[in-house]
């Protein structure tokens, strides 16, 4: 235990030390030794290498080390694992029966609609057109994709057949209900926050954001003891405790009954994002005029009219930024259901696949995974971009 800790402290050392020697030595060469006009134009490129460096070893590499074993397969052949080309897509996107290049047609056909749409501003006297063309793309990749799915029902695929579909199914069941679950929160929380006095406005929004500094990892533990059931003696965990001291009825298996164990750990997920929203919701609604509020109010609108139709309306980009980052999240959820359930009980997600696949040694499938991952993920990070530019702009 000591050699470790003096280890990381040696790490930690060399890192900041070296880290520093560099930028002095950068800024040492810039500013004396390269002449003035020169040293000021190479300057920035020099303090930037070491988060290019890093950027490149720990991301830009692994990424593309990863998209690359996608396109080998799980088995080794003569000591090395062969080339299959789009073989693992197919297998993890259909199942056996439809052509790869089809469903790589229809999924790159809605990513380059839905990414033209989302980024494209339309022409001032063609804004009818314009959203016509970008739109198509996604329309026809959506019309193929559907077709391909109906035959992917037809053979069964669906039937527990493809950890992946199962998987798929769950992620989408919660991008459904966590984020706007946290956001629904969050915005309820922010608003009735926002009328109280100000000391107990910090007090209630600090208990709400207080799950925020929790790693999921932590909250899934935590939660573990909440969901905890027992089969003898006294019930340990606080749900079971109120079921049984309570209700008088049997212990629930919370994290094994498939009706509601995905519900279960969604739950984790909204107390811990819905902190965030609220504070980014309630700047938003502090930030609303009070003067469209107070002529709302003269003219008649009563609270709820006047939270519907002058609040949302202007804090409606914070709430899609907030929407959209929850769901980021949540497309990349692994810890939860990696502490509680490792995907049992028909709670598996892809991540949790993906991981399960790499130690099994399966490293082409599960680059799949991660591709397919990136890939739905990316929409939704522009959606971002655009939305933070056009806030920018607007100040």
């Amino acid at each position: 235990m000591g050699g470790t800790l003096l280890r990381a402290l040696v790490i930690i050392i060399i890192g900041v030390g070296g880290a520093a020697a560099f930028y002095w030595v950068g800024n040492f060469v810039t500013e004396r030794v390269m002449p003035k006009e020169a040293g000021e134009r190479v300057r920035p490129y020099v303090f930037i290498l070491p988060a290019l460096f890093v950027v490149t070893v720990y991301l830009l590499y692994p990424m593309i080390d990863t998209v690359r074993r996608s396109f080998y397969g799980d088995r080794f052949v003569d000591g090395e694992r062969p080339f299959v080309g789009l073989d693992n897509y197919a297998d993890a996107i259909t199942g056996d029966g439809i052509p790869p290049i089809a469903i790589i047609l229809a999924v790159a056909a809605i990513v380059i609609g839905v990414v033209v749409g989302i980024t494209n501003r339309m022409p001032p006297g063609d804004a009818r057109g314009a959203r016509m063309r970008t739109w198509t793309f996604a329309v026809l990749g959506l019309g193929l994709l559907a077709t391909f799915v109906v035959n992917v029902v037809d053979e069964g695929v669906l039937t527990g057949d493809s950890p992946v579909w199962a998987a798929i199914y769950n992620n989408v069941l919660w991008i459904l209900v966590v984020p706007s679950g946290a956001v629904a929160i969050g915005l309820l929380v922010a608003v009735l926050a926002d009328r109280l006095p100000p000391r107990l406005e910090n007090i209630s929004k600090s208990m709400i954001f207080m799950p925020m500094a929790i790693s999921f990892v932590g909250a899934s533990v935590v939660w573990q003891l909440v969901y905890a059931i027992e089969t003898t003696g006294d019930q340990t965990g606080i749900l079971n405790a109120i079921v049984v001291n309570l209700f008088n009825a049997e212990p629930i298996a919370w994290l094994e009954r498939e009706a509601f164990n995905d519900f279960a750990l969604m739950v984790i997920m909204i107390w811990l994002q819905a902190g965030f929203a609220m504070v980014l919701l309630s700047a938003a609604i502090k930030s609303v005029p009070e003067d469209t509020i107070e002529a709302a109010r003269i003219d008649g609108a009563n609270e709820w009219q006047v939270f519907w139709r002058v609040v949302v309306p202007q804090i409606r980009s914070t709430i899609v930024v907030v929407l959209t980052t929850i769901l980021i999240t949540v497309l990349k959820v692994f810890d939860i259901v990696r502490v509680l359930t490792n995907g049992r009980d028909d709670t598996q997600v892809v991540a949790n696949l993906f991981f399960t696949n790499f130690e099994n040694g399966a490293y082409g499938s599960a680059g799949v995974l991660v591709v397919l991952l990136v890939l739905a993920t990316i929409p939704f990070m522009l959606i971002n971009v655009k939305r933070f530019r056009e806030q920018e702009a607007s100040r």
